[in-house]
């Protein structure tokens, strides 16, 4: 069985950015409004490609995540009321503790400065957590969690969309990986109110619902025809592998990156 090691409170101390290799060149300065401007907000050139706003608020996301999820599973594995909250609490341990490893890899390659402790919002959480107890410290547990995880999941997919920075796109896959195995295994538990994940997602939106209309009872829709290719071809990849509701999480350990060699201007 895997264990962690040391004291699961992240360290408080401070990342260094001295030596950090970010250069700050500010991009497209008498361009304001244009797209061009919005993409480039807050930008500075990096070794790694240029470094958005965005790459960064995810970067610090990605650390406040670990600084409340990971003492917020240590407390269930403690507790462990039941085998599927261990279970789930098990990868919340060891997938924040892998993750955090690479976020503070990450930034201090980028010059981000991270926090170290969890925001306002998260020791509430926290607390939350330690005052309850029996049935209602389960659906706490879950429901906590994977609102939380629920509501970072689209940031990095629109960051791993969007970036142009190799090393924020290898994180944003790394966090992906990661949150959705926790949403998988706090599903599993049995204890999430998806009512009230759904009234919360739409109380947050002001666009109205798209999509083809409602069915109708009585009424059959036509089948829909295979999506496949056509003539004769060679193809040697295989379907994501893994039963349904299992995602692998198995990678190899982080490490620090090579410079990539540029012969010309940085960035």
């Amino acid at each position: 069985m895997r264990r962690i090691n040391g004291s699961v409170l992240v360290s408080l101390a401070l990342i260094g950015t001295a030596g950090a290799l970010a250069f700050p060149v500010w991009s497209y300065a008498d361009r304001s409004g244009t797209e061009q401007a919005n993409v480039a907000a807050g930008a500075v050139n990096t070794r790694w490609g240029p470094l958005t706003a965005s790459d960064r608020d995810l970067i610090v996301r990605v650390r406040l995540a670990g600084l409340w999820e990971l003492p917020a599973g240590q407390q269930a594995l403690e507790r462990a009321p039941t085998q599927a909250i261990k279970e789930a609490a098990d990868h919340l341990v060891v997938g924040h503790t892998d993750l955090d490893n690479r976020v503070r890899i990450v930034a201090e390659q980028l010059g981000v400065e991270l926090p170290n402790v969890p925001n306002e919002q998260q020791r509430g959480w926290l607390n939350e957590l330690t005052q309850a107890r029996g049935a209602d410290y389960e659906y706490k547990f879950a429901n906590l969690l994977r609102a939380a995880h629920g509501k970072i999941f689209p940031a990095i997919g629109a960051v791993r969309n969007s970036t142009r920075n190799t090393l924020v796109r290898q994180l944003a896959s790394d966090a992906n990986q990661t949150v959705l195995d926790h949403i998988t295994v706090l599903e599993k538990t049995g204890k999430v109110d998806f009512d009230a994940i759904a009234n919360d997602t739409v109380a947050g939106s002001t666009a109205s619902p798209t999509g083809p209309p409602a069915p109708r009872p009585g009424v059959s829709v036509p089948a829909a025809p295979p999506a496949e290719a056509t003539g004769d071809i060679s193809v040697t990849s295989q379907p994501s592998p893994g039963e349904p509701g299992v995602i692998s999480t198995d990678r190899p350990e982080a490490t620090v990156p090579e410079v990539p060699r540029t012969g010309g201007r940085v960035g």
